[in-house]
């Protein structure tokens, strides 16, 4: 069977998320109702939303949107919490997270460059902080130190 025919007749979910861990995609209503194959009203009854809280706590039994900083902000989840809620909450045996390559954005190559000038920041502190490996010694300063540690005869 084809690739495109076996994912018609996979009955896991399969959820969109990117491939690097630092820039991971979240994903809407309609995406989180297509991977659970569930109606839209059935998604907003799972999900964990309370009209005088903007964020609540996080519910184990309930679908945890990512924060929103206004009521009016569209809800968004994170793949691997609608994988916990699917495995964890509707039993679902087989939770399949699809991993796509997602373009390399100006913000993401912009973060790239500040990390790497963080590093070489950090090696250069590094360097400053360790003790020298072979230590400079001046012959004056050792025949002074050695004078006065002597007891005077």
């Amino acid at each position: 069977m084809d690739q495109g025919l076996a994912e018609l007749f996979d009955d896991s979910p399969s959820l969109p998320s990117a491939a690097d861990p630092s820039s991971e995609a979240l994903i809407g209503i309609d995406e989180v109702q297509k991977a659970l194959n569930r109606s839209r009203a059935s998604v907003y009854r799972y999900t964990n939303t309370d009209p005088r809280n903007l964020n609540p706590p996080f519910n184990p039994r309930k679908l945890n949107p990512e924060y929103r900083s206004d009521q009016k902000d569209l809800l968004m989840f994170h793949p691997n919490e609608v994988a916990r809620f699917a495995r964890d909450v509707l039993r679902i045996k087989e939770v399949t997270v699809e991993v796509l390559n997602s373009p390399s954005t100006a913000t993401q190559q912009l973060l790239g460059a500040i990390l790497e000038e963080l590093r070489g920041i950090r090696q250069r502190l590094d360097r400053l902080d360790a003790p020298p490996t072979q230590p400079a010694l001046r012959s004056e300063g050792v025949g002074r130190f050695d004078q006065q540690a002597r007891p005077a005869a």
